[in-house]
């Protein structure tokens, strides 16, 4: 991207690709208990998981705090207009988010029968996944802004009112949504770079 250092631009992309990484590798354990639609069979699942999920979670809730981080880099990086302007705003989005769903995750370890049962707040979680939902809006708008890959720009795009209608229709949305276009945006913005 012209009038960007080209440092500028690697190091927060490849730090949202290893949070992401860091946050599938930890909510990886116990996955069964996401489409178990049985409290009790959900709670034994966690059981008998233990400290995988416990330790899990951790490793989660640490994605989740690197994948805004960085974002907060790339838009520090980019030059003052509307670019950084837009990849500021999702950033921020991202960020005030990212709490709320780290205290979900301690809810998870903390308490297995209450997550298994569904007995805990859902304020917090919606709150987080509409924010990401802003937050890819906001940074479709930043790469539209910027010479990116165009593949960046669609994903970012196309996903932001298709994962508010989902999040509208039912309630819910499996986090890992988010993280999988954050991440293939991040990748695409490497690629781009290292072909320059």
């Amino acid at each position: 991207m012209r009038g960007v250092r080209s440092e500028t631009l690697n190091r927060p992309p490849a730090a949202v690709v290893a949070g992401a990484v860091l946050w599938f590798v930890g909510v990886s354990p116990a996955q069964r208990v996401y489409l178990t639609q049985d409290p009790a069979a959900r709670l034994a699942i966690l059981e008998k998981s233990g400290w995988r999920w416990v330790a899990g979670q951790h490793l989660t809730a640490v994605g989740t705090a690197v994948v805004p981080v960085a974002f907060a880099g790339l838009a520090a990086g980019l030059p003052h207009g509307k670019a950084r302007k837009l990849a500021g705003l999702a950033a921020a989005s991202l960020l005030a988010g990212a709490p709320l769903f780290v205290w979900c995750l301690a809810d998870r370890a903390s308490d297995l029968e209450r997550f298994a049962y569904r007995r805990g707040a859902s304020w917090p979680f919606l709150t987080y996944s509409w924010l990401h939902v802003a937050g890819l809006a906001a940074l479709a708008g930043a790469l539209a802004c910027l010479p990116a890959p165009r593949g960046a720009v669609v994903a970012a795009a196309a996903s932001a009112p298709v994962f508010g209608t989902v999040l509208a229709a039912n309630k819910d949305i499996p986090p890992f949504v988010f993280y999988a276009v954050e991440a293939g945006v991040a990748a695409s913005l490497l690629r781009r770079q290292a072909g320059q």
